[in-house]
């Protein structure tokens, strides 16, 4: 329709538009705003599928927060959601934060354009535009400034855009004098592609996604806009490093310092990202991709925290045969919380093993599985039985002990499986925190402003089930055979069978205690002579099985 068209639609119908595009910002946006583009020229607005769904997110939550790819068009998207606001509500002060003045006056250059291009009658509020600045006659208005220390602070602002956040300088400083506003109702925007690990976007986005603030996290990789393929892809990255391309198309952030796991077993883990089928629990942090399989056998491995502090408190569920974690949780929850969450969870996943670090306020956890709720079925450390569940003094505490060996230990054994892509693991949230999981030194921690605490959970888990232990089925098969092979027969020749084929293994896992579809293992070998050369041969070659 062009602009002479709009002007002759009756009275009546642009009286029932004007209320159609004023609760509708995208078909305001679809119908209505025209952009400057490119290649070619101008066009109207026509949204992509992504785009509508940002605009409802806007409308429907307070706070919104987005990492994003290039070239997806946020900005201009930003720029008519707020000319819609402007236009359709009074008073609204919306104010818009750049990184540099050049990029805010553009910012303003497309609500002007966008302004240019609507029919007179839709125009409702008179605008009186700037170069930095539209005020409109209803008391709404919109600007746009570039970075400074004191930006928005002090003002009554009904909604804050920050584009390209991760970039602004001194951002966790703006952000401070900017909190009050948003204490009493305003609404946010903080769109950014990353910047590596650190910084006040970041921990803003990794709060969100650990849903412990406000915000709701939006993440547009390349791959949502549907006229960008693989080809494309290809093109716009042909000359560009492995971190640069992730950091501008792939959504990653990326740090600087030297990762605990390199790249290639890194973009493993992101290519193997699925979204959870469910969020549950009672703060629906609690993501699940495969319900409990009858007769499968399972662990939960936790790190546990205050539930108050930074740090937050995780688990891993974790199905022993195929190493593929099922079930996560990270959140802030209080430690006696967390028991009675690892109880009713451990006995959904038909009764699993549970092992919670017992270190600080782990040791909490464990006493109230173990005396309150009663499971029975905890890990104990140090012990050749501990699949019994029963410790051999009562008063020894069950969980696993992280000390400085342990951590080597267990964190050595997450990296083996993930470089061998032994194990299944398909969470964001923990592919996030290995970004920031960096070498320091010869110890692997969390970077500044970074989490370790879903890394920390699957190296127990991993610890557990990849053999370490004696949970995985195939660690336990591989043992057998060396076992076997390791024996020493005490028979002469006369005592051997006819046919050597026919010969059986002098050591079997119904021997052992254990068979095919077993994780058990007795405390002795009843039945079998302590002089026996069968016994002695297991005893020697024991440490295998631990």
């Amino acid at each position: 329709m062009s602009n002479n068209q709009q002007q002759l639609i009756s009275k009546a119908q642009q009286v029932k538009e004007i209320v159609r595009c004023g609760k509708d910002p995208v078909h305001f946006i679809r119908n209505w705003v025209y952009i400057q583009h490119p290649k070619q020229g101008t066009i109207k607005f026509t949204t992509h599928p992504y785009q509508d769904e940002c605009i409802r997110a806007f409308q429907e939550h307070r706070l919104n927060i987005v990492l994003k790819a290039r070239q997806l068009g946020l900005t201009t998207l930003s720029a008519a959601y707020a000319l819609w606001l402007a236009i359709f509500h009074k008073d609204k002060a919306i104010l818009v934060i750049a990184t540099k003045l050049a990029v805010a006056i553009n910012f303003i250059k497309k609500v002007r354009f966008a302004m240019q291009h609507l029919p007179s009658w839709l125009m409702l509020p008179k605008p009186d535009p700037t170069n930095q600045k539209i005020q409109f006659s209803n008391g709404s208005s919109i600007t746009a400034i570039p970075t400074s220390q004191d930006a928005g602070r002090g003002e009554a602002l009904s909604l804050l855009i920050v584009d390209e956040c991760a970039w602004v300088e001194q951002f966790a400083d703006i952000w401070t004098g900017l909190a009050p506003t948003f204490s009493v109702g305003g609404n946010a925007i903080l769109m950014s592609t990353p910047n590596g690990v650190g910084g006040q976007y970041y921990r803003l986005w990794i709060d969100a996604e650990a849903g412990v603030n406000d915000f709701n996290p939006i993440r547009l990789p390349w791959q949502v806009h549907p006229e960008h393929d693989q080809a494309w892809y290809e093109k716009e990255t042909k000359s560009m490093s492995v971190r640069k391309r992730s950091q501008e198309f792939d959504c990653d952030f990326i740090t600087s310092g030297d990762t605990f796991l390199q790249p290639d077993d890194l973009e493993y883990l992101r290519a193997r990202i699925v979204p959870p089928k469910e969020r549950t629990g009672f703060d629906r942090n609690i993501w699940v991709w495969q319900d409990p399989f009858p007769g499968k056998r399972y662990v939960i491995s936790a790190d546990v925290s205050r539930g108050d502090a930074r740090d937050f408190s995780a688990f891993h569920i974790i199905e022993n045969e195929s190493c593929e974690v099922v079930a996560e949780y990270m959140g802030k929850i209080p430690p006696e919380k967390l028991a009675d969450v690892l109880g009713e969870w451990g006995k959904k996943y038909n009764n699993a093993l549970l092992a919670p670090e017992n270190n600080t306020f782990g040791y909490f956890v464990n006493t109230k599985l173990r005396d309150v709720i009663g499971y029975r079925k905890l890990y104990y450390d140090g012990h050749d039985d501990w699949q019994t569940y029963m410790p051999f003094d009562s008063s020894e505490l069950p969980g696993f002990s992280t000390n400085a060996k342990t951590r080597v230990q267990i964190l050595t054994k997450l990296e083996e499986l993930i470089r061998n892509k032994s194990i299944k693991v398909y969470s964001q949230r923990f592919y996030d925190q290995l970004q920031g999981f960096v070498w320091n030194g010869n110890r692997p921690q969390a970077s500044k402003d970074s989490y370790d605490d879903l890394i920390m959970s699957l190296a127990i888990g991993c610890w557990l089930v990849s053999g370490a232990n004696g949970l995985s089925q195939s660690a336990i098969d591989m043992s057998y055979a060396i076992l076997s092979a390791s024996c020493v027969s005490r028979r002469t020749i006369d005592s051997m069978p006819g046919n050597i084929n026919e010969a059986k293994p002098l050591v079997s896992p119904n021997l052992l205690g254990m068979n095919a579809h077993s994780m058990y293992r007795p405390r002795d070998l009843s039945g079998v002579p302590s002089s026996s050369p069968i016994t002695r041969s297991v005893s020697d070659f024991r440490w295998l099985l631990r």
